[in-house]
């Protein structure tokens, strides 16, 4: 019996050349067999993942509130998912996409797992900063994250539908997005749903749920999430939302990263969206034990010393203000690039 993963569109390409499923694991196993690079032997080592014999593929969690874990999610789901994404944001067979993240983590699995179930023309180059640099043409579908849109803003003519994940969209490079003809879409999702359930363009509040996705809120105000093609359990999410409707929901923060400052409580993501346009740098909102707030606001910037003008803070309520402002070389993040926020504070 042939399993949900044998299947190739007859119009899927790897790098403008056509292959059939035999002749994709002739090109893995060769690869694995060469001292190919990291990232082409990721590539190839998940091809052969994906034709095997089992009914699942193992991704990990990106780790951002601990260690991160493994996960098994099943190839028949990882297709409903490829087939959403495909209908959501209309990109039909034989369009062209570009592969620029790690397929070691599930944003660059599903890429090749879309291609191969939609009949894309999907384009590999190594992930790095500016991947549009490194590849020519057009392209109508590429998927990337805040660190590759920033050093892509002068090629970003060249593709019709961007979409963004993996870290938060910093206000700054939001302003610069909407001049631009690129549609571009933010993303919601995780591991555990398969890549993103939701996204919103860049001039909306709300995302809007997938087809596939059902939404509520539990008692602490955060997403649930259902995908009955997925899961017949609910995901429950830390993430503080407001609903609107049965398929929108406005992102206000992480329940993990609410600061309790005096009592009253604080979204560090809400009060980073208003100083990104004044801060030039890499930064981000933290608490550190105070004996009077019980927590204070921290601002913790990855560069050199320097002196903050205090209008900055100006747009910001007296709760919100940082009370603390420090500054490192470099900030300790997660391996897929997430910043761990409590081992950033002195």
């Amino acid at each position: 019996m042939n399993l949900p993963n044998d299947f190739v569109h007859r119009d899927f390409k790897l790098d403008a050349i056509s292959y059939n499923k035999e002749q994709l694991l002739h090109y893995a196993e060769n690869t694995l067999t060469k001292s190919s690079s990291k990232d082409t032997r990721e590539l190839a080592d998940f091809i052969v993942q994906w034709f095997n014999s089992d009914s699942f593929i193992r991704v990990f969690t990106s780790g951002t509130t601990g260690k991160p874990k493994e996960i098994l999610l099943e190839k028949q789901s990882v297709i409903f998912s490829a087939q959403a994404t495909g209908r959501f944001f209309k990109v039909e067979n034989k369009s062209r996409a570009l592969l620029c993240m790690s397929t070691n983590f599930i944003a660059g699995k599903l890429m090749l797992i879309r291609a191969l179930i939609l009949g894309w023309d999907l384009h590999v180059v190594v992930p790095c900063s500016n991947p549009l640099d490194i590849v020519e043409g057009d392209f109508d579908f590429v998927a990337m994250v805040p660190m590759q849109v920033q050093g892509s803003l002068e090629e970003l003519s060249r593709v019709k539908c961007l979409i963004i994940g993996g870290a938060k969209l910093s206000e700054t490079l939001r302003q610069a997005l909407l001049p631009l003809s690129v549609k571009v879409y933010e993303t919601y999702g995780m591991s555990e749903t398969i890549t993103h359930i939701a996204a919103k363009e860049l001039n909306q509040e709300y995302f809007t749920t997938l087809s596939h996705v059902k939404i509520a809120q539990d008692h602490r105000g955060c997403l649930v999430i259902d995908v009955p093609s997925i899961s017949a359990e609910s995901i429950i999410t830390n993430d503080v939302v407001d609903l609107l409707g049965e398929d929108k929901f406005l992102w206000k923060g992480r329940i993990d990263n609410v600061i309790n400052s005096g009592g009253v409580k604080l979204f560090p993501e809400q009060i980073e969206q208003v100083l990104s346009p004044h801060i030039p740098y890499p930064f981000f909102i933290g608490a550190k034990k105070d004996s009077y707030l019980g927590n204070k606001v921290v601002l913790v910037i990855q560069a050199q010393a320097y002196t903050i003008e205090d209008s900055i803070f100006a747009a910001l309520h007296k709760y919100q203000r940082p009370k603390e402002i420090q500054f490192c070389d470099l900030f300790i993040t997660t391996e897929s690039g997430k910043i761990i926020r409590d081992k950033n504070i002195k």
